[in-house]
C-alpha cells in the first residue's frame, strides 16, 4: 500500500527539521559502535570487579566471546505493573545461558505510581522522575560491560525515561520487556460512576474504597487505557517489544515464554553476531511517526505528547505539537477503550488488539512499513501475534477482521474519521486537547473563567456551589517550572459532575491531565506556562475564554489582558516536603511542555 500523502508530508518535515541534530547523533553512535564490545576495553581489575559475583558465568564473561546482556529493572512491589518483574532477572539469566550468553542486573531505576500520588504532593515529582530514570539508567550502563540491554518497565514515566537512556546508549541493541495487564476487575465505567457519586456526596468513602479495590485488584498494569498502556502500544508500533508482547497477562506460560524469547533475541542482535540492531537505527523519524499514528488510532494518553517529544530529542529527532495534530487529522480512531469506551485493554486485546490494528493501518497506508525493529526488518512483523504450540513459542498472522466492532474497527470504518488529539494555539499560548472521548457538541466552549492556583481550591469551590454554572476552570502555576507539572486527573470527577448538570465546562491548565481525562474538554500543557511569562498568568476571574477544538484555538476574548501585571503567587510551599527539596534544580532548568518539559534532553 502506498503511504498516505499526509503522513508522508509530516515525516518529510520532521526529517528536514531534524537533519542537523539527527546527523550529529548518528555520527556519535557510529563512532561508539566502532569501538566494538565494551568489555574489550576494560582492564583486568575492571573486569574482576564486574564479574566477582557471577559464579558459573565468570569464564564466559572473561572470554568476552559470548554476549553479555545488561538488565535495567524498574521492579518494586508497590506498583502492581512492576511487581511481576521480581523474578524476571533469574528467568532472563537462565534463558541467556541457554542462548550461549550471560546476563547481569546492571541497575535499578525508580518507578513511582501516579495512581498513588494522584491529587497528592508527591505528584509534583512524577514528571521529573522520567529524567531521574534516564539518569539512573545512564549510571547502570556506564559500567560499559554490556553488548545489549533489556529494559524492564511499564508505567507512565518509566518507559519514556528508559527510552531517553536507550537512545543515549543507542549504539547498544535494546529490547523492552513488559509485564502485561492485570486481569479485568470492576468495569471502568462503574468505577467512574462511583467516583462521581462520591464527588457529588451521594455515596461515602466506604463505597468508594470498595469500588477502587475491586478495580485495581492484582499484579499487572491498570486495565484502563491511560499512559501505562499507551506506552506498551508505542513499544510495538515503534518496534522495541517483541510482536504481541504488550497485553499478555502476568504469570501465564505465554508471558514467561515471551520474556525468554526477548532474551534470546537480545543476544542475537548484538555486534558479536550477524544481526546487529542498535537502538539508534530503530528510533528514527519514521518510528516516531508510527508511534504517533498508533497513539491517535487508539485514542492514547496525552502525556505521550510530552514524552514522545523528549524521547525523540534524545535520538536527535525534533518533534513539534503540530506534528501530532496533523497526524491526528490523518488517522482514524479505531479503538474504544476506557475512558474512550467501556472496554478495558484485555477486551481490546481479545478483539484483535495491536496485531489487528498494525496490519490494518499498514494496509491503509498510514504506517511506514520499512522500519527496523528488534524482531527484524519491517513493521509487518507486528501484524503477527504469539502463540504457544506444544510448549514452543511461535508467531502466526494476526486477525484480519475485528472480533468485536464495538471495541475495534477497521480504518475504513472507524469510530471517528480523525484521531484523538487537537493542537490548540492562540493568545493564551499553545496547548493540546484529547477529543476522542469528548462529545462533538462540547468541542467549542466559551464561558467566563474561574481562576485557581491550587487544585484543592477547585474542589472547595465545587463543594460550595461556586462552579455550578457555565465555566472555564483555569488552573495555573502547574507547569514544570512552577511545581513539576503534576497531573490534575483528580479534577475529572467534579468537572464531569458539572458537565452532567448541563453546564458548559472546560479546563485550561499549564499542567497535565493524563490519558484518563475523559469526556471533559481540557486544554492542557499550555505553554508558555504561567511562571514563564505565559498570558495564562495574567487572567482574572470572569475573563471570557474560548476553547475551540474545531478550529484549534485557545483564546481569552476579554481585552487588555496582556497589559496587566502577572499574578505573583507564593510558590514557596512547592519547594519542600516529600522530597521536593531535591528537585529545585529540575524546576529551574525544565524546558517548556511543547519541547518535552525535559531536564536532561
Amino acid at each position: 500500500m502506498v503511504l498516505d500523502d499526509r503522513i508522508a508530508a509530516v515525516t518529510d518535515r520532521i526529517i528536514a527539521r531534524s537533519a542537523g541534530p539527527r546527523s550529529t547523533y548518528l555520527d556519535r553512535m557510529r563512532r561508539l559502535a566502532q569501538d566494538g564490545p565494551r568489555r574489550a576495553h576494560l582492564t583486568c581489575g575492571n573486569q574482576a570487579h564486574a564479574y566477582a559475583a557471577m559464579a558459573g558465568d565468570k569464564d564466559a564473561l572473561v572470554a568476552a566471546r559470548a554476549p553479555n546482556i545488561g538488565i535495567v529493572t524498574a521492579y518494586n512491589d508497590m506498583l502492581s505493573a512492576h511487581q511481576p518483574f521480581k523474578d524476571y532477572p533469574d528467568r532472563i539469566k537462565e534463558a541467556a545461558r541457554r542462548a550461549g550468553a550471560t546476563a547481569q542486573v546492571a541497575g535499578g531505576v525508580p518507578a513511582m505510581c501516579d495512581g498513588v500520588t494522584q491529587g497528592q504532593v508527591g505528584m509534583e515529582l512524577s514528571l521529573f522522575s522520567r529524567d531521574v530514570i534516564a539518569l539512573a539508567t545512564g549510571v547502570a550502563l556506564s559500567h560499559n560491560t554490556f553488548d545489549a540491554a533489556m529494559y524492564l518497565g511499564v508505567c507512565d514515566k518509566i518507559v519514556p525515561g528508559l527510552i531517553i537512556a536507550a537512545a543515549t546508549f543507542g549504539y547498544l541493541p535494546g529490547i523492552f520487556v513488559p509485564a502485561g495487564p492485570m486481569t479485568s476487575g470492576l468495569p471502568n465505567d462503574e468505577k467512574a460512576k462511583v467516583r462521581q457519586q462520591f464527588a457529588a456526596g451521594e455515596v461515602g468513602r466506604e463505597a468508594l474504597m470498595e469500588a477502587e479495590m475491586a478495580s485495581y485488584h492484582g499484579p499487572g498494569t491498570c486495565t484502563f487505557y491511560g499512559t501505562a498502556n499507551s506506552n506498551q502500544m508505542l513499544m510495538e508500533f515503534m518496534g522495541l517489544h517483541l510482536p504481541g508482547a504488550s497485553f499478555v497477562n502476568p504469570g501465564t506460560p505465554l508471558r514467561d515464554a515471551l520474556t525468554e524469547a526477548a532474551t534470546e533475541r537480545a543476544a542475537a542482535i548484538t555486534a558479536l553476531g550477524n544481526a546487529y540492531t542498535p537502538v539508534c537505527d530503530i528510533l528514527d523519524e519514521k518510528a516516531f511517526v508510527n508511534g504517533i499514528v498508533g497513539l491517535m488510532a487508539t485514542g492514547g494518553s496525552t502525556n505521550l505528547v510530552i514524552h514522545l517529544v523528549a524521547m525523540a530529542r534524545a535520538a536527535g529527532v525534533i518533534l513539534d505539537p503540530a506534528d501530532f495534530a496533523d497526524i491526528s487529522a490523518a488517522t482514524p480512531l479505531m479503538a474504544r477503550v476506557y475512558p474512550n469506551g467501556l472496554a478495558d485493554v484485555n477486551h481490546f486485546h481479545a478483539a484483535g488488539g495491536l496485531a489487528y490494528m498494525i496490519g490494518d493501518l499498514l494496509d491503509a497506508g498510514l504506517l511506514h512499513p520499512d522500519t527496523r525493529t528488534v524482531a527484524g526488518q519491517g513493521l509487518s512483523l507486528y501484524a503477527q501475534e504469539p502463540r504457544l504450540r506444544d510448549g514452543r513459542l511461535t508467531w502466526t498472522d494476526g486477525p484480519r477482521d475485528s472480533l468485536n466492532d464495538r471495541i475495534l474497527r477497521p480504518a475504513r470504518d472507524p469510530f471517528q474519521p480523525q484521531g484523538g488529539l487537537v493542537a490548540l494555539e492562540g493568545n493564551l499560548g499553545r496547548g493540546v486537547m484529547k477529543v476522542s472521548a469528548v462529545a462533538p457538541d462540547r468541542h467549542v466552549i466559551e464561558a467566563p473563567a474561574a481562576i485557581f492556583e491550587d487544585q484543592a481550591d477547585v474542589k472547595k469551590a465545587f463543594q460550595s456551589g461556586q462552579l455550578d454554572r457555565d465555566v472555564v476552570v483555569v488552573v495555573r502555576f502547574q507547569g514544570p517550572k512552577a511545581n513539576g507539572m503534576p497531573e490534575l486527573h483528580a479534577l475529572t470527577p467534579i468537572l464531569a459532575v458539572l458537565q452532567d448538570r448541563g453546564h458548559k465546562v472546560a479546563l485550561v491548565t499549564d499542567g497535565r491531565m493524563s490519558g484518563a481525562s475523559g469526556k471533559v474538554p481540557s486544554a492542557i500543557h499550555v505553554a508558555p506556562e504561567a511562571l514563564d511569562g505565559g498570558l495564562i498568568g495574567k487572567l482574572r476571574d470572569g475573563d471570557l475564554i474560548r476553547v475551540d477544538a474545531t478550529h484549534g484555538k485557545l483564546e481569552v476574548l476579554t481585552g487588555g489582558v496582556a497589559d496587566r501585571p502577572p499574578a505573583t503567587p507564593d510558590l514557596s510551599a512547592n519547594a519542600h516536603g516529600v522530597g521536593r527539596e531535591l528537585f529545585e534544580i529540575f524546576r529551574q532548568t525544565a524546558g517548556p511542555a511543547s519541547e518535552g518539559a525535559g531536564v536532561v534532553v
